[in-house]
Order: structure tokens, then C-alpha cells, then sequence
């Protein structure tokens, strides 16, 4: 029985979370981290969408993104970046079978405050996985570009960011 098509609008911002196989590692250097990237820079420009947040853990993603009507679909989107990355890693470490778990989830995220939460507990799984103490020590998400202005090809500003200061330096010691 084929699966049910998911209702994603256009225009609303998605918190995406995607997860290996078995809760098996899908990075296991800098080189795979530092490709996932490429990926989505390419995804970017090819479909158009904004990405406000991202973490990349071991084994699992989180992305806050938001399509854009110029643009691909979630699914589109996430079809792209999942395969993309799928086929590197199986080239790469000459992987067989299934790479992702099931489908990617996704969740609409209001366009207020709730968007810096969630950004928020995107950036700080690291902390809560106990992987780091401090965000700051994690290389692999956006949380450098709002809380130090560390430039990042891949991140674009979320629209609540911008009421958290009259300046950079204002709003990113807030965010922190």
C-alpha cells in the first residue's frame, strides 16, 4: 500500500529532524559534516528555501527551514538533501541497505517567538547529548552565526532574531 502524501504548504517554516538507520552514525569525520553542508548550500540555491537553524549530530539532523513559493517543496527539498547525502556516504564507506530511518518528521513552526525557541533547542542538543558543555565548543550547527556573527554560507537570518537588539552585538548577546 503506497504511503499517504504529506500536506506541507509552501511559505511555512518546518522543523526537520532526520535520523540514520538504526540510530546509525551518519557522519563519521569532518569530511561527511563539512559535506551534509555543501549539500544544503546546493539545495539552497537550487530550490530557493531559507534555513534559519541546523544541527548536525552523529547520527541525526535537525534543520528549521522554510520553503519558498520560487522554490521546491519540503519534500522536494528533503528528497534532495537525503539522497544527495545518502549516495556520498554509501559511495564513500561502501555502505549497503537502507541509510536513513523511515521518512525525515517535520513540524510547522510559528513565525514569533516559538522560531527562536525552537532554534534554540536545535543548537543545544549537543549540550543535551552531553557531547559538549557549552554550544559554543560544537562545531556543526548555526548557533556561531546568531550568538557570535560568525559568518555561515548556509544560514539565513530568522525574522524574531532581529527583534532581540537595535544591533548585532546587542542581539547576539541576547540570543546567548
Amino acid at each position: 500500500m503506497p504511503r499517504t502524501a504529506r500536506i506541507a504548504p509552501i511559505n511555512y517554516v518546518y522543523h526537520v529532524m532526520t535520523r540514520g538507520n538504526n540510530r546509525q552514525s551518519v557522519f563519521k569525520d569532518d569530511e561527511d559534516y563539512s559535506r551534509y553542508l555543501e549539500i544544503l548550500r546546493q539545495y539552497k540555491l537550487k530550490y530557493k528555501f531559507k534555513l534559519y537553524h541546523y544541527v548536525l549530530m552523529r547520527n541525526h539532523v535537525h534543520l528549521v527551514l522554510q520553503p519558498s513559493d520560487h522554490g521546491g517543496s519540503l519534500a522536494e527539498i528533503m528528497k534532495g538533501i537525503n539522497v544527495s547525502y545518502a549516495y556520498h556516504y554509501k559511495k564513500k564507506y561502501k555502505h549497503v541497505g537502507h541509510f536513513w530511518q523511515d521518512r525525515y518528521k517535520s513540524i510547522i513552526v510559528s513565525e514569533d517567538e516559538y522560531l527562536l525557541s525552537c532554534g534554540s533547542y536545535v543548537e543545544l542538543n549537543p549540550v543535551r547529548a552531553r557531547l559538549v558543555d557549552d554550544p559554543r565548543e560544537y562545531t556543526w550547527s548555526s548557533y556561531h552565526w546568531y550568538a557570535h556573527g560568525a559568518y555561515n554560507p548556509v544560514v539565513d537570518t530568522q525574522p524574531a532574531y532581529q527583534g532581540l537588539g537595535r544591533n548585532a552585538g546587542e542581539r547576539q548577546q541576547r540570543y546567548r
